[in-house]
């Protein structure tokens, strides 16, 4: 079997006190498109945080993450960038008073060829905006920024955090159709809550519930039942259908 590119082992977060995740274990494949589902506020942001570095400095992290065989959580986060994972974030993070070209740039990896070639192919806009300051973007045009940066080195690993969030329909397919095809080429733990984007996407799914791993299994069966879904995230899509994914009751570790 192919081993998984990431792996999460009994992952445990406090924040102020509070008990975010409890003991999540899940792993990413190193092809495709894995998917972190859940209603709100169960630990889906927390999770990828916790894995790229950064948790707030009041937050307590335990368990074991290894990208590959390297262990994660022991390095900080720009030695974790280097080493080949890429992030995303949920508020796409750009810097609003410099330029297009200017943000691009300070994402470069020293030592490396940044893929410019690559990044302008997928999103043509970034190029012709090139001059224009990053504050003064569309919504859309913020997220394919921040994508972007990312895109402009090799990476082993990318952890996506709702990327079409507040994105208007056109951009969403936009979106979309960008990380299909980065994916062909580099494996994606993305959080997305909408579901078209997942069943467009998604390979694996894993699903969290009240900062524990509730299911995993197969995106497309997970989405074809019904029932599940509807119990798990809150909303029902598909025709009903068994599927065959991995429960884990609320209350237990799930491993």
């Amino acid at each position: 079997m192919t081993e998984p590119v990431l792996t999460v082992e009994d992952l445990s977060v406090r924040i102020a006190g509070l008990h975010i995740l409890q003991g999540v274990s899940f792993t990413v494949a190193p092809t495709g498109v894995t998917v972190l589902l859940g209603r709100n506020g169960v630990g889906k942001t927390t999770t990828l945080r916790a894995v790229v570095g950064l948790t707030p400095r009041n937050g307590e992290v335990r368990g074991t993450v290894r990208m590959g065989a390297q262990s994660l959580l022991a390095r900080p986060t720009y030695r974790l960038v280097r080493g080949g994972l890429g992030y995303v974030p949920e508020d796409r993070c750009v810097f609003a008073g410099l330029t297009v070209t200017e943000n691009l740039r300070l994402a470069e990896r020293r030592g490396t060829i940044p893929a410019y070639d690559k990044v302008y192919a997928l999103f043509p806009e970034l190029e012709r905006r090139g001059r224009q300051r990053a504050g003064s973007l569309s919504g859309g045009q913020q997220q394919m920024l921040a994508i972007g940066r990312v895109l402009l080195n090799d990476n082993r690993l990318l952890l996506v955090d709702e990327p079409t969030k507040g994105l208007a329909p056109k951009v969403v397919t936009e979106v979309a159709e960008v990380l299909e095809r980065v994916a062909e080429s580099v494996p994606v733990l993305l959080v997305e809550q909408n579901l078209a984007v997942v069943r467009r996407l998604a390979k694996d799914a894993v699903v969290l519930a009240a900062g524990q791993v509730a299911w995993t299994g197969d995106a497309q069966e997970l989405l074809l039942e019904t029932a599940l879904t509807k119990s798990l995230l809150g909303v029902g899509t598909g025709e009903p259908h068994h599927a065959s994914g991995r429960a884990a009751p609320v209350g237990k570790d799930a491993h």
